[in-house]
């Protein structure tokens, strides 16, 4: 960003009494998208998933690069051409991702991560052998389902073990030990008492169920991960290849740089629209928080703040239309309805969740007497634009082919990785050579890893619970301890949410919270969409409460704030987006559901006036501070207007109507000159 100059900032920090905390050159760098060795050993500490190994032997490491385009264009053809047999294409995935898998990722600690152990390679083989005999005895393997041979036990005994262990590796011990629950379950169900008793089975049905049919490991999960979210991490590697986080982040600072409190806006949109597509909320954090949270530290916000800031708007990326992240895929799948449809009930509420962020920075640096950074040294949007403004196409083609042209969604994902090349194309600066899309390839291959592991791990869950009836069970028991109370009933489905999704990835965190909570609302009459939305709203936002923070404490790790303090801080900002899933469930119509356009405008108009009622409550200040009953009131006026009522937005108007002329006067008042 050459507008951003070195004399300037470094100026304007001065005169705000705060030092800069890094030079305006590694700012500019880090807008770039170029991680310092430091933020890149963040992202491996707290991310599981990016602490891989870096291959020292050049032809093991030429070998895994092939390797790895292989996979994507086994993935990306299939998608064009058709796949094999259900069982085939998807015991061919799981497959590649565990040989990708024991490459990437060591054992332990200890291990080395230079160098593929012996082990390594004998686990590489034992993965091969898995989709082999699935191909080689096909018909064999489908006849005999319910009904194994001891070959049938071994090879099922392999994969559980297999998929175990890459979990373990790819995203810690969380997922793993309670895939091993589930599975001690589905053994010993039959000693339990009460609700939770079953008929038990034996490890040779509970093995073959999970590998000879598409109700375990081979299930839904796999099946998304193996067409809708490979094509879209890959299109997602693709994107960043031609320079599309770049134009995300000069984009963002022409528009809202120069505002008040800009830099934190700034972290909120290009946070935004970087964690809608990379789906990663700790890579998101570090990846944009390196140039954001030092300039809003610089322009004054507190470093635990700033840190929250970036914190909350990764997180909400997964929120957002229209890739959000690859879970609203599986949700498309599980309930059946097309992804387009998916894309439309979440807009609202995801808008919601952004705009409770950027008012809540723009009042605090109110509060603060913050200012933005001087407009002549940032970018401007119509040389943003003439530069890259062309990266825009392949989104809007996207988009296009989802919502009106009828196109699958796979279908679409691969046009769209297409034109994505050929956009690129158009201008020297985001022109992609054939090794660039080589090496997008190989790191979309390398990106689905995680993923598609912990999709096969929650297969053995869902399996055991599709095969206990454990998902009904514990949607009675929600209920029951809800005392057939919706509020209670969506409170304790809200604390399972979070709880789930403390220790496992987000995807698979709403898998889980899908199979188990969502059925409690749904049998409260509840719909379906708006269930699994209340269920992956929670699921996501796990990433923000402590204890177990992993976006918050990514931030603090670059803002040098306190890890807790700024989890609380995010959980603040975010609060709009912790009330509108109660909102949508008592009124669907936030989810734009029966919802005709004017009346889905006037549900979006008074939901937006609450989220600024929202953040005056939190922040305390509008035009000047509030006091404490006056912020009360205006809270609850804000959970009037979320409701979508007629009459609740009538009575919530009217509280928004009586703060404003408060604060107003309360404001002319204290600016009045003395008589």
């Amino acid at each position: 960003m050459e507008r951003l100059r070195k004399d300037g900032v470094a100026a304007d920090a001065k005169a705000q009494g705060v030092e800069p905390d890094v030079s305006d050159e590694a700012i500019a760098v880090a807008m770039k998208g170029v991680l310092t060795e430091e933020q890149q050993k963040l992202i491996e500490d707290l991310d599981k998933e990016a602490h891989t190994r870096k291959l020292s032997s050049p032809l093991v490491d030429r070998i895994f690069y092939l390797l790895c385009i292989s996979v994507s264009l086994y993935h990306f053809i299939t998608a064009f051409v058709g796949t094999p047999v259900v069982l085939e294409h998807r015991s061919l995935h799981v497959g590649m991702m565990l040989v990708l898998s024991f490459i990437m990722y060591p054992f332990g600690k200890k291990s080395s991560y230079k160098s593929v152990s012996w082990g390594d390679w004998l686990l590489i083989a034992l993965s091969i052998a898995v989709p082999v005999y699935v191909w080689v005895d096909y018909l064999g393997v489908v006849e005999r389902a319910g009904n194994p041979d001891n070959p049938d036990l071994v090879i099922a005994t392999l994969l559980v073990l297999l998929v175990l262990e890459t979990a373990r590796r790819t995203a810690g011990w969380a997922l793993p030990i309670l895939s091993l629950i589930f599975i001690a379950y589905g053994m010993f169900g039959r000693d339990m008492p009460g609700l939770f008793g079953h008929r038990g089975y034996t490890w040779m049905q509970l093995s073959n169920h999970f590998f000879a049919n598409t109700e375990g490991i081979y299930g839904t999960s796999v099946s998304v991960a193996a067409s809708y979210i490979f094509l879209f991490i890959l299109f997602g590697a693709v994107m960043g290849k031609s320079g599309m986080g770049t134009f995300f982040n000069d984009l963002a600072m022409a528009l809202a740089g120069h505002s008040k409190g800009g830099p934190a806006k700034v972290a909120a949109i290009s946070s935004g629209l970087l964690g809608s597509i990379n789906g990663s909320a700790v890579a998101n954090v570090v990846t944009t928080g390196a140039f954001t949270i030092p300039l809003m530290k610089k322009i004054g916000y507190p470093k635990d703040f700033a840190g929250a800031v970036e914190a909350s708007a990764s997180v909400g990326g997964q929120l957002l239309p229209p890739v959000m992240g690859a879970a609203a895929f599986i949700m498309a799948e599980i309930l059946s309805v097309p992804y387009s449809v998916i894309i439309v009930h979440a807009a609202v509420p995801a808008l919601l969740y952004y705009l409770g962020i950027i008012i809540q920075v723009h009042l605090r640096a109110g509060k603060m007497g913050l200012v933005g950074l001087p407009k002549d040294r940032l970018p401007l949007v119509r040389e943003v634009m003439r530069e890259r403004g062309h990266l825009l196409i392949p989104i809007a083609v996207l988009l296009y082919l989802l919502l009106f042209s009828g196109t699958t969604v796979i279908y679409s994902a691969v046009i769209t990785i297409v034109a994505t090349i050929a956009v690129a194309s158009f201008r020297k600066a985001t022109r992609m050579s054939l090794k660039d899309i080589c090496d997008a390839f190989a790191d979309g291959a390398k990106q689905t890893v995680p993923v598609a592991v912990a999709c096969a791990c929650v297969g053995i869950i869902i399996g055991v619970t599709s095969k206990t009836g454990f998902g009904l069970t514990m949607a009675n028991t929600i209920i029951a301890l809800g005392s057939q109370s919706l509020l209670f009933t969506l409170v304790f489905t809200m604390i399972t949410c979070m709880i789930l999704g403390m220790g496992v990835p987000s995807i698979p965190a709403y898998i889980i919270t899908a199979t188990i909570a969502a059925p409690a609302l749904a049998k409260l009459g509840i719909p379906a969409i708006s269930a699994h939305m209340f269920a992956f709203y929670y699921a996501m936002f796990a990433n923000l409460t402590p204890p177990v923070a992993l976006a918050a404490f990514a931030a603090a790790g670059i803002s040098g704030g306190d890890p807790v303090k700024t989890g609380f801080s995010a959980v603040k900002l975010a609060l709009a987006g912790f009330i509108v899933p109660y909102m949508f469930v008592y009124s669907p119509q936030l989810l734009l559901i029966d919802t005709s356009l004017l009346e889905g405008l006037r549900i979006t108009a008074g939901a937006c006036l609450g989220v600024l009622l929202i953040g005056m409550a939190v922040e305390g200040f509008l035009f000047t501070s509030m006091a404490v009953p006056l912020r009360v009131i205006a809270f609850v006026g804000a959970i009037c207007l979320i409701d979508g009522g007629i009459y609740t937005d009538m009575a919530g108007l009217a509280v928004a109507a009586l703060v404003f002329l408060i604060q107003r006067h309360l404001a002319g008042r204290r600016t009045a000159p003395p008589q």
